[in-house]
């Protein structure tokens, strides 16, 4: 049944699916050569190297779309997988060769691509790996473990995909490669791609997961020095005995706090991957559903005892950072509430002392309004006395004199009951607003 017309389709319903299909395991068949790089794109671009694989194509006849992020091509003489992640980008060579070839005379699948190529991929190395798919008739596993030699560097092996396979590494770098072998018992040729596809995904998120250990023993530097410095401010905290001093304190704390979430900004980026890498690397040790071998360490537990201790420094490193972050940020809080309160108990000494002044003025001002009604009163009386002496003999049988005593009170009353009228309404005014 096809689907209806009448479906209004979501706009990333066939990228979504699509995507969810991608990157599917190259099917192998034993033997076959694969080689394995990873360049890590050192903040450029992951446009490059798709610009380079086109470059690759043009060089050997062969066309490659110029649009995506994965490629499976076939170059006759070997096939190469490209495919582009958010921090590298890695280049899986298939080389199938004869059966034995190989054996006496080492080779890879990179004897076969263009040497100036492969010289100029863009970004910087991070893996090299080769895999060897060997059927169990060209290379026994019992061969195998009779090379191996008891004080030889440490062989990590497992039996894989329900006994249908041996797999041995030392994850060690031999001219600048680690190296797996892969023996075939009875794999399919899905189960050997697929078998391939994880082994080169463990040494890859292996080696981007410890990307994060150089940056958590930096941080595990910074921090210590910070912690030290941390004590030492909350001991001047202790002892401060003025504003400036907790002032200069907090200042030191802020600066603190301003170096400490710089750090966080500049790591939390790593070590989240680092997280996401290690989940990725037990993801696919899981799935390769190891059995032991008897006297070889599997690859889980070759993890857990040698890469699982970095990842765990880097979470540590990562939980101290964000507590020192919220110590310096609680420190700083109280100091800043110390300081608040003292300026506050500050401010209120100097509202007292300026409702003291007030008080001091007003008084001041009470004691001037008294001697304006006595120096008005004494004016007006005057002006009484100068205008009873120009009418003195309208006036009689009143003298000036006496009608300059009688009047006196009149004023005074009349202006101390003016200016308290006055104050009254000033109050009210200003009581209104």
């Amino acid at each position: 049944m096809t689907l209806p017309d009448h479906f209004a389709e979501h706009d990333q319903r066939q990228a979504l699916n699509a995507e969810f299909h991608a990157r599917p395991p190259v099917p192998l068949e034993s033997p076959t050569l694969i080689s394995y790089l990873a360049m890590h794109h050192e903040g450029e671009s992951g446009g490059a190297a798709l610009q380079h694989l086109i470059a690759l194509g043009k060089l050997l006849g062969q066309p490659v779309d110029a649009e995506g992020t994965h490629r499976l091509i076939d170059f006759g003489h070997f096939q190469l997988k490209w495919e582009l992640h958010n921090e590298f980008s890695s280049y899986t060579f298939f080389r199938s060769v004869a059966r034995g070839e190989g054996l006496d005379v080492p080779t890879s699948a990179l004897a076969v691509v263009p040497e100036a190529w492969l010289q100029s991929l863009p970004g910087k190395l991070i893996v090299a790996t080769h895999v060897e798919l060997r059927s169990a008739a060209e290379v026994t596993p019992e061969s195998v473990m009779d090379k191996l030699s008891p004080i030889g560097s440490q062989m990590v092996g497992a039996i894989v995909a329900d006994g249908a396979a041996w797999v041995f590494t030392d994850f060690l770098f031999e001219d600048g490669f680690s190296r797996f072998l892969v023996i075939d018992v009875s794999l399919t040729r899905r189960q050997a791609g697929r078998t391939v596809q994880r082994l080169v995904e463990i040494e890859t998120y292996r080696l981007m997961a410890l990307l994060a250990f150089p940056v958590a023993k930096d941080v595990g530097r910074l921090l210590g020095n910070a912690e030290r410095k941390l004590a030492d401010l909350m001991d001047r905290t202790g002892s401060a005995r003025s504003t400036e001093d907790e002032r200069s304190v907090l200042a030191d704390l802020t600066s603190m706090a301003a170096d400490v979430e710089h750090s966080v900004a500049r790591t939390t980026f790593r070590f989240g991957a680092a997280r996401a890498y290690h989940s990725l690397v037990m993801q696919r040790i899981a799935e390769l559903r190891e059995r032991r071998i008897i006297g070889l360490p599997t690859f889980h537990e070759f993890m857990e005892r040698r890469l699982l201790p970095a990842m765990n420094t880097c979470q540590t490193m990562a939980r101290r950072q964000e507590d020192l972050s919220s110590r310096v940020a609680r420190n700083s809080q109280l100091l800043r509430t110390r300081v608040e309160v003292e300026l506050e108990r500050q401010n209120q000494e100097l509202l007292a002392q300026m409702n003291r002044r007030a008080k001091l003025q007003l008084h001041l001002q009470e004691t001037v309004e008294s001697l304006s009604v006595v120096a008005i009163t004494y004016y007006a009386s005057q002006l009484v006395q100068y205008m009873a002496k120009g009418l003195k003999h309208q006036i009689e049988p009143f003298t000036p004199e006496g009608i300059t005593a009688v009047a006196i009170p009149l004023i005074a009353g009349l202006v101390a009951f003016s200016m308290h009228r006055m104050r009254k309404h000033l109050a009210a005014a200003e009581s209104g607003h």
